[in-house]
Protein backbone atom coordinates (compact mmCIF):
# COMPACT_ATOMS: atom_id res chain seq x y z
CA UNK A 1 0.00 0.00 0.00
CA UNK A 2 1.42 3.36 -1.03
CA UNK A 3 1.52 6.21 1.45
CA UNK A 4 0.37 9.53 0.03
CA UNK A 5 1.71 11.68 2.85
CA UNK A 6 4.45 11.38 5.43
CA UNK A 7 4.45 13.77 8.37
CA UNK A 8 7.87 14.57 9.84
CA UNK A 9 8.28 16.59 13.03
CA UNK A 10 11.56 18.45 13.71
CA UNK A 11 13.61 17.27 16.67
CA UNK A 12 15.38 20.61 16.96
CA UNK A 13 16.85 23.56 15.10
CA UNK A 14 20.31 24.68 13.97
CA UNK A 15 21.82 27.90 15.33
CA UNK A 16 24.59 29.17 13.09
CA UNK A 17 26.37 32.30 11.88
CA UNK A 18 25.47 31.17 8.36
CA UNK A 19 22.18 32.93 7.71
CA UNK A 20 22.03 33.27 3.93
CA UNK A 21 22.54 30.62 1.27
CA UNK A 22 25.39 32.54 -0.34
CA UNK A 23 27.30 32.39 2.97
CA UNK A 24 27.47 28.61 3.07
CA UNK A 25 30.22 26.44 1.57
CA UNK A 26 29.40 23.98 -1.21
CA UNK A 27 30.24 21.20 1.23
CA UNK A 28 30.52 21.42 5.00
CA UNK A 29 34.09 20.08 5.07
CA UNK A 30 35.17 23.38 3.49
CA UNK A 31 33.81 25.39 6.44
CA UNK A 32 36.68 25.33 8.90
CA UNK A 33 36.50 27.03 12.27
CA UNK A 34 32.82 27.98 12.52
CA UNK A 35 30.90 26.38 15.38
CA UNK A 36 27.17 25.77 15.04
CA UNK A 37 24.71 24.32 17.54
CA UNK A 38 21.84 21.90 17.16
CA UNK A 39 19.31 22.81 19.85
CA UNK A 40 17.08 19.81 20.50
CA UNK A 41 13.50 20.39 21.62
CA UNK A 42 12.76 20.01 25.34
CA UNK A 43 10.31 17.55 26.93
CA UNK A 44 10.87 14.89 24.26
CA UNK A 45 13.29 12.59 26.13
CA UNK A 46 16.06 13.71 23.77
CA UNK A 47 18.46 13.88 26.72
CA UNK A 48 18.38 10.09 26.66
CA UNK A 49 18.50 9.93 22.86
CA UNK A 50 21.94 11.59 22.74
CA UNK A 51 23.48 9.23 25.28
CA UNK A 52 26.88 7.91 24.02
CA UNK A 53 26.87 10.31 21.04
CA UNK A 54 29.96 12.06 22.44
CA UNK A 55 32.12 9.13 21.39
CA UNK A 56 31.81 9.85 17.66
CA UNK A 57 33.99 12.22 15.62
CA UNK A 58 31.32 12.84 13.00
CA UNK A 59 27.55 12.62 12.67
CA UNK A 60 25.05 12.71 9.84
CA UNK A 61 22.46 15.48 10.18
CA UNK A 62 19.24 15.29 8.19
CA UNK A 63 17.44 18.62 7.98
CA UNK A 64 14.92 20.67 6.03
CA UNK A 65 15.83 23.30 3.41
CA UNK A 66 13.46 25.74 5.13
CA UNK A 67 14.33 28.77 2.98
CA UNK A 68 13.63 27.02 -0.31
CA UNK A 69 10.09 28.31 -0.79
CA UNK A 70 8.22 30.36 -3.36
CA UNK A 71 6.57 33.61 -2.26
CA UNK A 72 3.79 34.52 -1.72
CA UNK A 73 2.30 31.08 -1.02
CA UNK A 74 5.37 29.79 0.82
CA UNK A 75 5.21 26.42 -0.90
CA UNK A 76 8.31 24.34 -1.40
CA UNK A 77 10.12 24.95 -4.67
CA UNK A 78 11.92 22.20 -6.58
CA UNK A 79 13.58 21.86 -9.98
CA UNK A 80 14.17 18.65 -11.93
CA UNK A 81 17.26 20.20 -13.58
CA UNK A 82 19.75 22.53 -11.88
CA UNK A 83 22.99 24.30 -12.77
CA UNK A 84 25.71 23.33 -10.26
CA UNK A 85 27.98 26.14 -8.99
CA UNK A 86 31.14 24.37 -10.19
CA UNK A 87 32.53 21.63 -12.44
CA UNK A 88 30.09 22.15 -15.32
CA UNK A 89 27.78 24.69 -16.92
CA UNK A 90 25.34 22.05 -18.13
CA UNK A 91 21.97 21.36 -16.54
CA UNK A 92 22.17 18.35 -14.22
CA UNK A 93 19.35 16.21 -12.82
CA UNK A 94 18.69 17.31 -9.25
CA UNK A 95 19.00 13.73 -7.97
CA UNK A 96 22.59 13.74 -9.30
CA UNK A 97 23.45 16.83 -7.23
CA UNK A 98 23.40 18.14 -3.66
CA UNK A 99 21.28 21.16 -4.71
CA UNK A 100 18.53 22.27 -2.27
CA UNK A 101 15.80 22.37 -4.93
CA UNK A 102 14.49 18.90 -4.13
CA UNK A 103 10.92 17.49 -4.13
CA UNK A 104 11.00 16.91 -0.36
CA UNK A 105 13.48 19.65 0.67
CA UNK A 106 15.64 17.23 2.68
CA UNK A 107 19.29 18.05 3.27
CA UNK A 108 21.99 15.72 4.57
CA UNK A 109 25.37 16.79 5.94
CA UNK A 110 28.22 14.88 7.55
CA UNK A 111 29.49 17.31 10.19
CA UNK A 112 32.21 17.23 12.82
CA UNK A 113 30.88 16.62 16.32
CA UNK A 114 32.55 18.91 18.87
CA UNK A 115 30.63 18.05 22.03
CA UNK A 116 27.20 17.34 23.50
CA UNK A 117 25.90 19.32 26.44
CA UNK A 118 22.39 18.43 27.50
CA UNK A 119 20.07 19.30 24.62
CA UNK A 120 22.79 21.19 22.74
CA UNK A 121 24.96 19.47 20.15
CA UNK A 122 27.96 21.55 19.06
CA UNK A 123 29.17 20.91 15.51
CA UNK A 124 31.71 22.31 13.03
CA UNK A 125 32.50 21.92 9.31
CA UNK A 126 28.80 22.44 8.67
CA UNK A 127 27.00 23.92 5.67
CA UNK A 128 23.63 24.06 7.44
CA UNK A 129 21.88 27.45 7.65
CA UNK A 130 20.67 29.10 10.81
CA UNK A 131 17.11 28.10 11.69
CA UNK A 132 17.13 24.85 9.71
CA UNK A 133 14.74 22.29 11.24
CA UNK A 134 16.63 19.09 12.10
CA UNK A 135 14.87 15.85 11.16
CA UNK A 136 17.28 13.23 12.46
CA UNK A 137 20.83 12.57 13.67
CA UNK A 138 22.88 9.44 12.99
CA UNK A 139 26.50 8.52 13.78
CA UNK A 140 29.03 8.45 10.95
CA UNK A 141 30.69 5.04 10.63
CA UNK A 142 33.84 4.99 8.45
CA UNK A 143 33.72 1.24 7.78
CA UNK A 144 30.24 1.48 6.23
CA UNK A 145 29.89 5.13 5.18
CA UNK A 146 33.23 5.74 3.45
CA UNK A 147 33.96 4.58 -0.10
CA UNK A 148 36.99 6.64 -1.22
CA UNK A 149 37.38 4.82 -4.54
CA UNK A 150 33.74 5.18 -5.59
CA UNK A 151 33.06 6.85 -8.94
CA UNK A 152 31.67 10.39 -8.67
CA UNK A 153 30.15 10.78 -12.12
CA UNK A 154 30.29 14.33 -13.45
CA UNK A 155 31.65 15.71 -10.16
CA UNK A 156 35.35 16.46 -9.80
CA UNK A 157 36.83 17.32 -6.41
CA UNK A 158 38.32 20.62 -7.54
CA UNK A 159 40.35 20.77 -4.34
CA UNK A 160 43.55 20.95 -6.35
CA UNK A 161 42.38 24.34 -7.65
CA UNK A 162 41.45 25.86 -4.30
CA UNK A 163 42.83 29.31 -3.47
CA UNK A 164 44.10 30.40 -0.06
CA UNK A 165 42.15 33.45 1.14
CA UNK A 166 43.77 35.87 3.62
CA UNK A 167 42.76 39.27 4.99
CA UNK A 168 44.85 42.37 5.48
CA UNK A 169 44.94 44.02 8.90
CA UNK A 170 42.65 46.77 7.62
CA UNK A 171 40.14 44.31 6.16
CA UNK A 172 40.17 42.29 9.39
CA UNK A 173 39.33 45.36 11.49
CA UNK A 174 36.58 46.34 9.05
CA UNK A 175 34.98 42.90 8.91
CA UNK A 176 35.13 42.61 12.71
CA UNK A 177 33.35 45.97 12.99
CA UNK A 178 30.62 44.92 10.56
CA UNK A 179 30.06 41.62 12.34
CA UNK A 180 29.79 43.37 15.71
CA UNK A 181 27.47 46.12 14.48
CA UNK A 182 25.29 44.25 12.01
CA UNK A 183 26.06 40.51 12.22
CA UNK A 184 27.24 40.64 8.59
CA UNK A 185 29.84 37.89 8.17
CA UNK A 186 31.93 39.15 5.26
CA UNK A 187 34.88 36.92 6.20
CA UNK A 188 32.86 33.76 5.72
CA UNK A 189 31.23 35.08 2.54
CA UNK A 190 34.54 36.17 0.97
CA UNK A 191 36.26 32.87 1.68
CA UNK A 192 33.41 30.84 0.24
CA UNK A 193 33.11 32.97 -2.88
CA UNK A 194 36.81 33.41 -3.61
CA UNK A 195 38.42 30.08 -2.79
CA UNK A 196 37.19 28.73 -6.14
CA UNK A 197 37.24 30.64 -9.44
CA UNK A 198 37.93 34.06 -7.84
CA UNK A 199 37.74 35.89 -11.17
CA UNK A 200 34.58 34.26 -12.56
CA UNK A 201 32.25 37.21 -13.18
CA UNK A 202 29.71 35.02 -14.98
CA UNK A 203 28.52 33.42 -11.73
CA UNK A 204 29.49 36.03 -9.15
CA UNK A 205 29.14 39.78 -8.78
CA UNK A 206 32.79 40.41 -9.60
CA UNK A 207 34.34 43.32 -11.47
CA UNK A 208 38.03 43.60 -12.37
CA UNK A 209 39.58 46.92 -11.40
CA UNK A 210 41.33 49.09 -13.94
CA UNK A 211 44.99 49.00 -12.93
CA UNK A 212 48.50 48.39 -14.18
CA UNK A 213 48.90 45.15 -12.27
CA UNK A 214 50.85 42.36 -13.85
CA UNK A 215 48.99 39.38 -15.27
CA UNK A 216 49.95 37.45 -12.16
CA UNK A 217 48.53 39.97 -9.67
CA UNK A 218 45.12 41.29 -10.69
CA UNK A 219 42.71 43.34 -8.58
CA UNK A 220 38.97 42.76 -8.31
CA UNK A 221 35.85 43.89 -6.45
CA UNK A 222 33.32 41.36 -5.14
CA UNK A 223 29.84 42.62 -4.27
CA UNK A 224 27.99 41.47 -1.17
CA UNK A 225 24.56 43.08 -1.13
CA UNK A 226 25.39 46.82 -0.72
CA UNK A 227 29.03 46.20 0.32
CA UNK A 228 32.15 45.83 -1.79
CA UNK A 229 35.13 43.57 -1.07
CA UNK A 230 38.41 44.67 -2.68
CA UNK A 231 40.93 41.88 -3.27
CA UNK A 232 43.87 40.80 -5.38
CA UNK A 233 44.60 37.45 -6.99
CA UNK A 234 48.01 35.82 -7.25
CA UNK A 235 47.52 33.10 -9.86
CA UNK A 236 50.97 31.57 -9.51
CA UNK A 237 50.69 31.00 -5.77
CA UNK A 238 46.90 30.55 -5.85
CA UNK A 239 46.48 33.16 -3.15
CA UNK A 240 43.74 35.71 -2.53
CA UNK A 241 44.43 38.83 -0.47
CA UNK A 242 41.38 40.78 0.72
CA UNK A 243 42.60 44.37 0.97
CA UNK A 244 39.66 46.33 2.35
CA UNK A 245 35.88 46.73 2.54
CA UNK A 246 34.01 49.62 0.97
CA UNK A 247 30.44 50.84 0.86
CA UNK A 248 28.62 50.14 -2.38
CA UNK A 249 26.85 53.51 -2.21
CA UNK A 250 28.21 56.56 -4.02
CA UNK A 251 28.67 59.92 -2.27
CA UNK A 252 25.55 61.19 -4.03
CA UNK A 253 23.49 58.20 -2.91
CA UNK A 254 24.60 58.68 0.69
CA UNK A 255 23.28 62.25 0.63
CA UNK A 256 19.73 61.03 0.06
CA UNK A 257 18.58 59.05 3.11
CA UNK A 258 14.96 59.25 1.91
CA UNK A 259 15.87 56.73 -0.76
CA UNK A 260 16.96 53.75 1.35
CA UNK A 261 15.67 50.64 -0.39
CA UNK A 262 17.64 48.22 1.82
CA UNK A 263 17.34 50.17 5.05
CA UNK A 264 21.07 50.17 5.69
CA UNK A 265 22.35 53.64 4.82
CA UNK A 266 22.73 54.55 8.48
CA UNK A 267 25.00 51.54 8.92
CA UNK A 268 27.03 52.62 5.88
CA UNK A 269 27.32 56.16 7.30
CA UNK A 270 28.59 54.76 10.62
CA UNK A 271 31.06 52.56 8.72
CA UNK A 272 32.34 55.44 6.59
CA UNK A 273 32.72 57.67 9.66
CA UNK A 274 34.52 54.92 11.58
CA UNK A 275 37.09 54.33 8.82
CA UNK A 276 37.25 57.87 7.39
CA UNK A 277 35.86 56.87 4.00
CA UNK A 278 34.21 59.12 1.40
Amino acid sequence: MQTEEIIITPIGYVRSEQVYRYETPRQGVLAKGNISTIELLPNKNFEQAVKNLNGFDRIWVLYNFHLNTNPPNGRASWKPLVTPPRHTREKIGVFATRAPYRPNQIGMSCVKLEKVEGLKIFISESDILDGSPVIDIKPYLPYSDSFPNAATGWVKSGLENIYEVSFSKKATVQTDWLKSNSKINLVNFARLQLEFNPADSTRKRIVQQENKATSDMKKFVLAYRTWRILYSVNETGKKISVKEIRSGYTKEEMLNFAMDKYGDKQLHKMFNDEFNLQ
